[in-house]
């Protein structure tokens, strides 16, 4: 018989040095996103600021789709140009 090893669980959240490296940046740029409340979500648990990666992941597609280089609606050669207004002497 084969048994297949999985982990007991998974983790659901990231303290901040380990959602830095899941999100590829540095924890200094994360700890600074927190203060100007700009970044992810996250939350104190025990004392220490955790992310919930399910957050995490959120954020990262909320980004992709505000950017006009991912998200085409958005991007500005897709819409007509604006005429310019009359200008008065």
């Amino acid at each position: 018989m084969h048994h297949q090893i999985t982990p007991m669980h998974e983790a659901a959240f990231l303290n901040l040095a380990k959602a830095a490296e899941y999100l590829g940046i540095s924890p200094n740029t994360l700890h600074v996103w927190r203060h100007r409340r700009q970044g992810p979500p996250s939350f104190r648990m025990g004392g220490r600021v955790m992310y919930r990666i399910s957050a995490l992941n959120e954020w990262v597609i909320a980004q992709e789709q505000a950017d006009s280089r991912s998200n085409a609606a958005l991007n500005p050669l897709n819409q007509k140009p604006l005429k310019r207004a009359a200008q008065t002497p």
